[in-house]
This record gives structure tokens, sequence and C-alpha cells, in this order.
């Protein structure tokens, strides 16, 4: 497999262009805003979101993705702002047949359709980054065909540039979330989303953490049809997750741990998380019996933790648990939280108690347990952000942001197919024995052994 061409990194001219094209939608918005304050007239966040909506919406590529990132973590932007970048569509048009064999020929070289016994012309999803094109080997094997668009690149480090405006619209409200950390967690993983390469390592440590699951199939890597910007994988047959909410409710909880073992395993033994909780990026296979467990199916946007950040969400977990605080205290430390006082530690610990509040109930429950599922969270989320405008700023960790969105993402998925679990359980079977030295241990095992 060979790794992205260095010439699309810096591509002054593309990049400049996406520059101008997003600068001017984002800096529009931006610049109603300070006309209303400058004239003194009130602006209503609702408007001003819809109006960044709108911006947005005539945008496609990075800063979709972007849009949809901040959308979905917690206080990174104001409620109203979230509600419309969510109704932001992600689906980019498709690239035709005729480009997308100009593309597969970069990639694969001039002869690139005798590698394959078919290829559909058309795309079987298109998204922000890429689409993905049905295929078949020569042996018969089915396959996803997942390539690029072309100046990504370009597009991405232009649209990051952007991010900032974006994420200054928030202070224009209030200061109470210091935002900086979000951006460069944001920009890390979309950077490495770009590179397919590293995708299919992903692609390799999925496979080694998840090997004794036989609810989660992830499939294989092909090599020698894959490049830093075209990604093979084994096509997996299976049904959209949606499509199984009516079932019986003992299907939907074998779906639901399925999914709880696909992320909270990963990330208690190696310190290893799917970041993106976008429904299409699982699907559902069955058995003789119905619903038998997912096909995890994209592996761009995988974040790696350092052993000690896994130590920090157990000991929350516990502090909460057994009511100890300076165990709570030690936890917020080691995420990076800085500047810690009581009524910080207090505020931090109202969204904890949300976000953990499942794993410490020992019974079996849905995940709202009676909370309506459009306002989950949404109580938990205004009363932090109300404490903290009297008491923040708080500058929220980098390596915190794509947790809570996991776990966020998680929790959707969980709301969707009205589970009734003991998460308690299932969470306390996922830690135990946990042990941070053995965590560092299987870590660098399992890194070295896939090439990251």
């Amino acid at each position: 497999m060979s790794p992205p061409d260095d010439r699309e990194k810096n591509r002054f001219t593309a990049r400049a262009r996406r520059y101008a094209r997003v600068g001017t939608k984002v800096g529009g918005v931006a610049a109603r805003m300070a006309g209303q304050r400058y004239l003194g007239t009130r602006g209503t966040r609702a408007g001003n979101a819809l109006a960044l909506a709108e911006a947005l919406g005539g945008l496609k590529g990075p800063i979709m993705k972007v849009a949809q990132l901040l959308a979905t973590i917690p206080d990174a932007v104001p409620p109203e702002y979230a509600s419309e970048l969510m109704k932001l569509q992600t689906q980019a048009p498709p690239m035709g047949w005729a480009f997308v064999k100009r593309r597969m020929s970069a990639e694969l070289g001039s002869d690139w359709q005798k590698k394959f016994s078919s290829f559909e012309h058309h795309p079987a999803a298109a998204a922000s980054l890429g689409q993905v094109h049905r295929a078949q080997s020569l042996s018969g094997a089915p396959l996803a065909c997942k390539l690029q668009y072309p100046d990504m690149q370009s597009a991405v480090e232009a649209d990051l540039q952007q991010l900032n405006l974006l994420l200054n619209l928030r202070k224009r409200f209030d200061p109470a979330i210091d935002t900086s950390e979000i951006a460069v967690e944001i920009g890390a993983r979309l950077r490495e989303e770009l590179d397919y390469v590293r995708e299919a390592k992903h692609v390799a440590l999925y496979q080694h953490m998840l090997k004794d699951q036989q609810a989660v199939r992830v499939p294989d890597a092909w090599p020698e049809l894959s490049t830093g910007r075209l990604l093979t994988l084994d096509w997996l047959e299976g049904s959209k997750m949606l499509a199984h909410k009516d079932d019986p409710l003992a299907d939907r909880n074998r779906i639901a741990t399925a999914m709880f073992t696909a992320w909270w395993l990963p990330f208690s033994r190696f310190g290893v998380i799917h970041g993106d909780p976008h429904l299409g990026n699982y699907t559902v296979f069955a058995d003789a019996k119905g619903p038998a467990g997912i096909n995890l199916l994209d592996y761009g946007c995988i974040r790696i933790f350092p052993p000690s950040f896994v130590g920090g969400v157990v000991d929350l977990y516990r502090g909460l648990l057994e009511g100890d605080d300076a165990r709570v205290v030690h936890a917020y430390e080691v995420w990076g939280f800085k500047r810690l006082n009581r009524d910080i530690i207090d505020v931090l610990n109202i969204w904890a108690r949300f976000i953990y509040g499942p794993l410490l109930d020992d019974r079996v429950r849905t995940i709202a347990d009676g909370v309506k599922p459009s306002d989950y969270g949404r109580k938990e989320a205004f009363r932090v952000h109300q404490a903290l405008k009297a008491r923040g700023p708080v500058t929220v960790p980098r390596e915190f942001v794509f947790m809570d969105r996991a776990a966020i993402g998680l929790g959707a998925v969980f709301l969707h197919l009205a589970a009734e679990l003991n998460f308690y359980k299932l969470f306390n079977e996922a830690i135990e024995g946990f042990d941070i030295g053995k965590v560092a241990a299987r870590q660098s095992a399992a890194l070295a052994g896939v090439g990251l």
C-alpha cells in the first residue's frame, strides 16, 4: 500500500481558493453578528444559527464534517447552533463515473479495472471526504472501495483555518467554555481521516482487539487494492441500525450489547475508541435466530489514548460510585483539567453523573430511564453551562473531546433502540481486573503489531 502523494499536501492554489469560499461564507455570518452589536440591534441566537447553517449548507467537503463534529461535542457551540448544524446534509454530490475512472486510474494505474471482476459505477454511499463503491475481487469476494475526493488535503487545511472562526462565534455570547483545545483535537483527527494507509492499520488493530467477540465483525483490508487515498475492505452484508428499532426487545438488546462491547472493550483494555457515532458506520448482521451483532464499517476516526487517561476514566467512575472526592479530583487532573476548585469540580460532576449515570445504576433500565429522548442530557447541559458562566471559564482538554463525543453517540444508539440493559453490570465486566500497567502493555504490543 503506497502513502499519499506528497504533491497533494501543499496545493497552494486549491487551498487559497477553498479558503476564500469558506471564509466568505463563515465571515458573512460573523459580520452580520458584529453589525448587530455595533448598531445596537438584537439578533437572536436562533436567527444567527440558521444563517450559519444556510451558509455552510452550500459548501461540501471537510467543513461539513467540522460542522457535524461541533454539533455533537457537548457545549462546543450554543444549543441553537448545534440544532441547526445537525440538520446539515453530510452527503456530498457523488463523483460521476468518468471522474471515478480518472481517480481510480491515478490510484491503481490505467489498467485498474482488470484488478476487479466487477466495479459498480454508482456509489453505495457518498460523504464529506469520499465515496464508497461496491466491487468484486477477481476471486469473487465482495468488496467496499472507499475513494477519497481529489484535493481533500488542501480543502482540510483551508477549512481548519476557518474552524477557529466558527468557535469564536461562541465567544460572542459568553466565555464559559474555552474551545481552543477542541480545535486542536478536531484538526488532528480530521487529518488522520485523510490517511487511508493509517485507516487500514486501524482496521487491523480492531481485528486484533475484537478477535474473540463473535457479535462484532471487522472486515479485512485488501492492501493490493489500496493506496493512501483508496481503501478496499471486505463488503460486510448487513441492515441499517434504525431498521431494527421496532424489533422485539430481546433482539434490540442483542444489538445494543454488541455496540457496548465494540466501544468499551477496546477502550478499557487497549485505550482505543471508535470516535464517530454516526449510525451509518454500523450495520446489523443476522443469524438463524435474528439479529446477531454488528458490522463496524469505518475506521477513519479512531482515538488512541494514553493509558493514564483510561485510568482517569475508571478512577472517576469508582470515585462517583464510592463517594471518593479525592479520586474524582485526581481523575479530572489526569484528564488535563486545570485550575480546579470546589465550585468547578461540582459543575464537572453534573455532567459526569449524567454520562456515568446508567453505569452507576445496578438494575435493568433504558439509557434515558424515563426521560424523553429529545430531552436527554439537555437539562444537565443547561445546568453545566449556567454554572460555568458564573464560575468559568473551563478549558476542555483535547483528549476529553472525542471521549465525550463518542459516549454521547453510543448513548444515542441505545436511545434509538430503546434497549433495556444492566449497564452497570456490562461496564463492570469490561473493567474487571483493570490495571493501567496491563493496558499499557496490551496497547504497546497491539500498536506495534499493526505498525502504529
